[in-house]
């Protein structure tokens, strides 16, 4: 009995002392009330927080509120589950209370003090939503009343004084919306990289669902004037911009979509005398306003105007102001002080006291002389004349000039119906010397001044043809398509060019047989290049004897050295795949000598090809005469052929890194080519690969985190990224790589997941923080992710873990209270744990001997947790001076001594006989948490290894490094606790 009793005294201190948490007190006994019909769930959304009450048999509710107290009553008794309102409760709710009155069920919500609160019934359930309280009335009133509306329309301002933005993505484009309660003026433009949105009423513009993470749109700031409303949107240069008006709705439109081109604003001088003016017709014209740009640091003065939209193509400079690129509206940026802009109904004057400075009209030249020897159309909308890029005796400079001279002087006459002629014999000439750009920026100022230009055959083949040689082949595409040119022989046959170049080979045959009757009419170089086109497009469909019959059409035209070459590059490819290798081969090496390494370099490529196949090179040969030949030439498909082949090659070589920075060096370079699509398409697969199919596998887990995290970009969107995501986290749990686990898992949760994957993916890193020592993460998990909709068996896991954090923050009580329903095993033993921090001996002991059951009918040796547990029972019983109870442990357990880790702890525990090697301090080391805490985390890494992915997808196979997890021993803290502790 002395033995006993310093096992009470002296081993207690030793053993208290492991215990982290401060001393408690006994939790009550739990009340016997039998389960209630009413299940209470909670969730939480950005705007409000929400309470459904789920009757099984029904009943009804009525509500009342004593200040910030809403009471429920409900027409039955009940005994809900409301621990989650007590101890975490979500948004705009302090807390709650049960009370029955009168035989009824009631619940007592007290309400934040900035909270209000709507009760209703939905889809068989009662509701209570909680949200923010809205501004009072007047303060709504006197804000909205600042400036009062023009008493010409209706007030376009809604109650309230706030319009919402409402955002939808659609067919690549972002349109953000605008409804307002009655037509509001607007004016649209662009200023550097940010668009300006404004209207002429003082609203306040919601704009918190901006869009996040699209390519069109990304950043808007909203302002407010004591006139007017404003956004300043960041998007970039190259994104076509739309203003649409529908009724009281605006809508901004941000990518290619089928809205129609804005009317164009006409600018003009005044007629009449006095200083000069600019004067702007803008119909329905409402109001000029003054905003400040916040990033330039100077005003802008801008005009707003009613729907349908009209602005200004492009930025028109003066001396002294600028009138921005617009879709709606004008906006006017002074140079000066006093420039003055002025608004008298639908006419917009702008001018300053003195007058602006403005150049005079441009005085019309002969037009007979300015046609003079100017190229003439051809035969055919979309033919080259030969005699187009004609200079004749002065030279190159001297025609060009004169060309010039004479459309500039036609431009200059801006009135309607004004000649275009010289203009389009420019164009002509440009297109025949090859000046592809620059024809294309002459057809396009020409279609500004003159829509009319559109409908007509052949300035739609001229630029089209200006656009292939470019190589702007979608574009090209949009003009030989439209309806003038659908019959014409000439188009079909450059829409025959285009597709082979797109890679659209069905469509490249079709066309060449439609446009075959104009093919004599063209110049043996452009004759050599479509018959060239057409043999690869019938390569490319496993047609060699088409290929080979177009390729002798080929080089029967005289169209030069540096065609034939081409043609012979195709040909040999012909060669390759009739299989004689060894005879493409030759072709290829001779090819290869030529000084024009645009043909040269894509021989070099095939050769090697050649030579890797057949064995004549070495893979790190290869590689070295692929990462040369890429730098050495770019911009085209070899370019993307070349990196293609480099990172395939080094995949095969497992030099997964390198093969990935290869891939992705050339993945958004020339996107409309095929070549590009076939690279994103391997890069995709080689990251599939490595992290989906197992190939990353055989690399270190930081090796392969630092891998993914580097290319993170590819991870795929759905179930197949998830996986990934899972799989890799599974390794780093393994290896307790537990902080960089938790990063993915959280990024997975914020970004990638909603509704109930994003539930399980944030349970599981609530159950990674706790693995990790970090309570109040894993509640910020859990809390982050409530839904009302989550499975039971879900539901029960976050319980249980929410339970365990409060533990380890040392709200026991609240912990006890959370998992007071919960009979599961895993509940049993956190219950075990609790009381044992608690110092709660007498309830400790039992709880312990109940998670082992029946555990001494077995001959196998304890388990270290099973160890652990019996050790805490013997201790808890000793503590508790429950006699009876150690004796029945030591008459059970008696003959596991031997075989047991630390025999010596556990006799002192159990029998009171100890033989002399085991210390005081020894003692409490291994009945200390620190044991406990290592069992629990091996434990879950077990289960958390075989968790299916949230998406549905069963677990992905092990890794072949994959190891168990180790099992926790009783003495010094086990690896998986040490990490944990850290």
């Amino acid at each position: 009995m002395s033995l006993r009793r310093a096992l009470r005294s002296g081993v207690a201190a030793a053993c208290i002392a492991g215990v982290a948490a401060p001393a408690g007190v006994a939790a009550p006994a739990a009340t016997a009330v039998a389960n209630g019909p009413l299940d209470v769930r909670v969730a939480q959304a950005e705007a409000f927080s929400r309470l459904e009450f789920h009757w099984k048999g029904g009943a009804s509710v009525s509500s009342r509120r004593e200040g910030q107290v809403l009471v429920l009553t409900f027409s039955r008794d009940a005994d809900p589950d409301i621990s989650r309102l007590r101890t975490s409760p979500p948004r705009w709710i302090k807390t709650a209370e049960k009370r029955r009155v009168g035989g009824r069920l009631q619940l007592a919500i007290t309400l934040a003090d900035d909270a209000d609160a709507k009760v209703g019934a939905a889809d068989g359930a009662h509701y209570v939503n909680v949200f923010e309280k809205p501004p009072a009335p007047d303060a709504q009133s006197a804000e909205v009343a600042q400036v009062e509306p023009e008493p010409q329309r209706p007030n376009p301002l809604p109650p309230g004084g706030i319009v919402k933005m409402d955002v939808k993505v659609a067919a690549g484009q972002a349109q953000l919306s605008f409804t307002w309660a009655n037509p509001a003026g607007a004016a649209v433009f662009r200023r550097g990289g940010a668009v300006w949105v404004v209207f002429d009423a003082p609203a306040s513009l919601d704009v918190s669902d901006a869009p996040k993470g699209l390519k069109q749109v990304t950043g808007v700031r909203a302002f407010k004037g004591a006139d007017h409303a404003a956004l300043r949107i960041d998007a970039p240069k190259d994104i076509p911009v739309f203003a649409t008006a529908v009724g009281n709705t605006w809508t901004i439109a941000f990518g290619p979509g089928p809205q129609s081109q804005p009317g164009i604003v006409r600018l003009g001088r005044e007629p009449a005398g006095g200083p000069p003016v600019v004067k702007a017709p803008v119909a329905g014209a409402t109001r000029v306003v003054r905003i400040a740009d916040p990033v330039v640091g100077d005003a802008l003065t801008v005009v707003t105007a009613l729907g349908p939209a009209k602005g200004l193509p492009s930025r028109r400079d003066y001396v002294e102001m600028a009138l921005l690129p617009s879709v709606q509206g004008l906006a006017v940026e002074s140079f000066i002080e006093d420039l003055s802009v002025a608004r008298d109904g639908d006419i917009v004057r702008i001018g300053s006291a003195q007058g602006l400075t403005l150049s005079p009209a441009w005085a019309i030249r002969d037009k007979v002389q300015a046609e003079l020897g100017a190229p003439k159309p051809a035969a055919m909308p979309a033919l080259i004349s030969e005699e187009w890029a004609k200079t004749g005796e002065g030279g190159f400079l001297e025609r060009y000039s004169a060309l010039l001279s004479a459309a500039a002087a036609e431009g200059g006459n801006k009135e309607r119906g004004a000649p275009v002629s010289a203009r389009m014999a420019f164009a002509r000439f440009l297109v025949g010397s090859e000046l592809s750009f620059e024809a294309i920026g002459v057809l396009n100022a020409i279609a500004r001044e003159h829509p009319e230009m559109l409908d007509d055959p052949e300035f739609r083949g001229l630029r089209g043809v200006a656009r292939v040689l470019a190589r702007r082949y979608k574009e090209a595409e949009a003009d030989l398509s439209t309806p003038a040119l659908t019959g014409d022989p000439s188009s079909a046959m450059w829409r025959s060019y285009v597709a082979s170049q797109l890679a659209h080979w069905p469509d490249a045959r079709a066309q060449f047989g439609r446009g075959a009757e104009s093919f004599a009419l063209f110049s043996p170089k452009w004759k050599a290049r479509f018959a060239r086109a057409e043999a690869q497009a019938s390569l490319a469909q496993g047609d060699l004897v088409g290929a080979e019959a177009r390729i002798r059409l080929a080089l029967q035209e005289k169209a030069g050295s540096v065609e034939e070459l081409h043609s012979r590059l195709v040909q040999a490819r012909i060669i390759e795949l009739q299989g004689a290798k060894d005879r493409a081969l030759r072709i290829y090496a001779a090819i290869a000598r030529a000084p024009v390494d645009s043909i040269s370099a894509p021989a070099v490529l095939r050769a090697t090809q050649i030579r890797l196949e057949t064995g004549k090179l070495t893979p790190l040969q290869a590689a070295t005469v692929f990462d040369g030949l890429r730098y050495r030439w770019r911009g085209d498909a070899t370019e993307l052929e070349t990196i293609r082949a480099l990172g395939n090659l080094y995949l095969d070589q497992g030099r997964y890194r390198e093969a990935l920075e290869a891939l992705r060096t050339a993945g958004g370079r020339l996107p409309d080519l095929p070549e590009a699509l076939q690279l994103q398409a391997d890069l995709s697969a080689a990251f599939r690969a490595l992290f989906l199919d197992g190939m990353a596998d055989g690399l270190e887990p930081v090796q392969a985190l630092a891998l993914f995290y580097d290319f993170k970009d590819l991870t795929p969107i759905g179930a197949d990224g998830d996986l990934m995501v899972r799989r890799l986290v599974r390794r780093l749990v393994d290896v307790d790589l537990l902080p960089q686990a938790a990063e993915l898992l959280k990024y997975q949760a914020e970004n990638r997941l909603d509704g109930v994957p994003r539930a399980q993916v944030s349970t599981d890193l609530a159950l990674i923080y706790l693995m990790d020592r970090k309570p109040e993460a894993a509640l910020q998990a859990i809390n982050a992710s409530r839904t009302t909709v989550l499975p039971t068996a879900l539901n029960t896991e976050r319980r249980q873990i929410e339970a365990r954090a409060w533990a380890a923050l040392g709200r026991f009580e609240s912990a006890l209270e959370i998992i007071e329903r919960d009979q599961s095993r895993e509940a049993q033993e956190l219950r075990a744990e609790i009381t044992w921090k608690q110092k709660n001996w007498t309830a400790a002991g039992p709880l312990f001997e109940k998670s082992l059951g029946e555990r001494w009918k077995k001959p196998e040796p304890l388990t270290a947790e099973e160890e652990g547990k019996l050790l805490r029972a013997g201790v808890a019983y000793s503590l508790a001076g429950d006699e009876a109870a150690l004796a029945r442990l030591e008459r059970q357990y008696a003959g596991f001594y031997e075989k047991a880790n630390n025999p010596e702890a556990l006799k002192i525990a159990l029998s009171g006989a100890p033989s002399g090697r085991l210390s005081v301090a020894d003692f409490g080391r291994v009945s200390a948490d620190n044991e406990a805490f290592a069992g629990w985390v091996a434990r879950m890494k077990d289960r958390f290894k075989a968790k299916p992915s949230p998406t549905g997808k069963p677990p992905a196979g092990k890794a072949s490094t994959d190891k168990p997890a180790p099992k926790p021993v009783p003495g010094p803290a086990a690896p998986a606790a040490k990490a944990a502790a850290s």
